[in-house]
């Protein structure tokens, strides 16, 4: 948002309502004079707007003659030679993102501050993006997959059963994870952050029925020197089971081809944000938004939202804008390379503004983009084309976008640009802009990010006219080995 504090005050008391609240070092860099969410760290010139029980010197002379009988009504005035400005919605704009003012959450906010250490410098986060998972890494085809990527220099993560097995196997400092996959609730999705590859070479063990010795000769020496048999967990547990539950728990992390949808409509459900109008009532303009659903606004007649509004320059405001409110849990949105907003253009350029933190009046990750009048559009930002931007001021020493927190959306038409620069497209007025959908894109060519690693290759052995006595031993005992090679290939 371009400004977001504001003072109100009377010549008897000091009634002060601010937007902003702050707690992270770098959020302190531009609030340090903010004890609490609700107490302005950079209040506007004085005087900006006045709460009075009589005239104040910056209402005009006319506005003094006709209204002297009532001075001693209580009533918000504008600078001579503008607009009214609307109060109500201020504070209704307020209520909506912050809430009402609560005495309660004042003093535990004092008492958070004052028993916390302060950090001088905000902690970074470690660097954990790229790496390959290969789950079944103690495995013969496994170990070599592992050994493979490590001597190419490649960040390795595995997925086993056994630590202690694992640890001798492949050194002390292997990165793990102790998991099965025929258990969902072993596989913990946080454990797989930092995951863009998955390489799968679990398979079920199959062994000569009479027993093996420790190292498994005798089924190095291959199946025809022994009859075979299903040792532990069957085909349909970890073929079919296990590879459902392992894909649900990297998917996150991995990234989907299509993308993943945090607003629009898909597959029959309406994804929706909570969306609110943060206009520039919040430093006395009188520009106004809103945000609709409109059921068959879409290019194919389904549901899509639209932001609209009117937008003036009164009063030194110049921009509308609408946020969401924060996420109850932040969006990961590291495995893409950025958002592709559906929407019909007008013209007009916008703004899109990502946040990763939850104050208020923080830095916000932005975009701008031009529209096409009248025509349906996909519009791609990526994430690298993100500016830190605050109060419309690029800011040069912001820590980088963080794309694995995201906590809030905005949409903005504003007069102005960054760094006093403004929009060519700006014309005051009415506008509207409607948006089907904002999702997550994985840029072109497209890569395989799940490898599965398989003896499903061979054929389908349920395949019409084929002779058994020509294929491998694994098609040939697929009903002895309980359907191995069916379940394979039924993911």
């Amino acid at each position: 948002m371009e400004c977001c504090s504001i003072q109100i005050s009377s010549p008897l008391s000091s009634s002060v309502l601010n937007l902003q609240g702050s707690s992270s070092p770098y959020d302190r860099k531009f609030s340090n004079k903010s004890l609490h969410p609700w107490l302005p760290s950079s209040p506007l010139p004085k005087p900006f707007l006045q709460l009075n029980d009589r005239p104040q010197s910056f209402v005009s002379r006319k506005s003094l003659a006709s209204h002297s009988s009532r001075t001693k009504s209580r009533s918000i005035s504008a600078e001579a030679a503008k607009q009214s400005w609307d109060f109500g919605r201020f504070l209704k704009t307020i209520y909506f993102f912050n809430g009402p003012p609560s005495p309660a959450k004042f003093f535990e906010f004092l008492i958070e501050k004052l028993s916390s250490p302060s950090p001088s410098k905000p902690e970074k986060a470690m660097d954990t993006s790229g790496i390959i998972l290969v789950a079944g890494a103690t495995g013969g085809v496994g170990r070599r997959v592992v050994d493979i990527l490590q001597k190419k220099g490649f960040p390795v993560r595995v997925l086993v059963r056994n630590e202690e097995k694992a640890r001798r196997m492949l050194g002390p400092d292997i990165d793990l994870i102790v998991g099965d996959i025929t258990k969902e609730s072993t596989l913990v999705p946080e454990c797989f952050k930092g995951v863009r590859k998955v390489i799968n070479a679990v398979s079920v063990i199959v062994g000569p029925k009479e027993g093996d010795t420790p190292d498994r000769a005798k089924y190095s020496q291959g199946i025809k020197f022994f009859e075979p048999e299903i040792k532990g967990d069957s085909p349909e547990m970890v073929e079919y089971i296990g590879m459902k539950n392992l894909i649900n728990a990297v998917k996150e992390s991995v990234g989907l081809r299509k993308g993943k949808l945090l607003f629009g409509f898909e597959d029959n459900n309406l994804r929706e944000l909570a969306w609110g109008a943060l206009d520039d009532v919040v430093m006395g303009g009188v520009s106004e938004s809103t945000f609709q659903i409109d059921l068959t606004g879409s290019e194919v007649g389904g549901p899509a939202g639209v932001f609209k509004g009117v937008v003036s320059t009164a009063n030194n405001g110049g921009f509308t804008s609408i946020r969401t409110k924060n996420f109850s849990v932040p969006e990961d949105v590291s495995a893409y390379e950025g958002l592709e907003l559906r929407l019909k253009g007008d013209g007009r350029r916008y703004k899109l503004i990502i946040r990763t933190s939850r104050n208020w009046d923080t830095v916000g990750y932005t975009a701008s983009f031009d529209t096409v009048a009248d025509q349906w559009q996909s519009i791609r930002l990526p994430f690298s084309s993100l500016r830190p931007i605050f109060r419309a001021r690029t800011v040069s020493d912001a820590p980088p976008f963080d794309p694995t927190s995201v906590i809030s959306l905005q949409l903005m038409f504003s007069k102005f640009e960054y760094d006093g620069k403004l929009n060519p497209t700006f014309v005051e007025g009415a506008f509207q802009l409607p948006l089907s959908s904002i999702r997550t894109y994985i840029k072109d060519p497209i890569c395989s990010r799940f490898v599965h690693v398989s003896s499903a290759g061979v054929t389908r052995p349920e395949r019409p006219g084929l002779d058994l006595s020509k294929q491998p031993p694994a098609v040939r005992l697929n009903k002895e080995l309980g359907f191995i090679l069916t379940f394979k290939l039924k993911v």
